[in-house]
């Protein structure tokens, strides 16, 4: 197995709140999305709505991807002043989350 290099991967599972209406999310997911315009080690931005029919969500139902050059490069984002006031508007309209950070792994067979 072959970790790859510098890529570091940060997952988002969110639950928003019952109150948080589709036109609120969609705001969210704009300013969330706009962060790779602002903050330079974020290198892309991905995210999606739960469609797995094996109903193992445990009531999370969205995922947001970005992709970073370097664990440092993490910080640096966590730390940025774009992606503080970000999540000082994001968290609070969140029932549940988790985060993840991970460095993809190539399997060669």
């Amino acid at each position: 197995m072959e970790e790859a290099k510098g890529v570091v991967k940060h997952v988002l599972l969110a639950k928003f709140k019952d109150d948080t209406t589709p036109e609120q999310i969609e705001q969210l997911i704009k300013g969330y999305a706009n962060l790779v315009n602002l903050i330079p080690p974020m290198k892309a931005f991905h995210w999606g709505k739960d469609v797995s029919i094996e109903n193992l969500h445990q009531g999370f139902t969205h995922v947001f991807e970005s992709t970073f050059e370097s664990t440092e490069g993490i910080a640096e984002y966590i730390a940025h002043p774009a992606h503080v006031e970000f999540a000082n508007l994001f968290l609070p309209s969140l029932d549940k989350v988790i985060v993840f950070d991970y460095k993809p792994t190539i399997v060669r067979c």
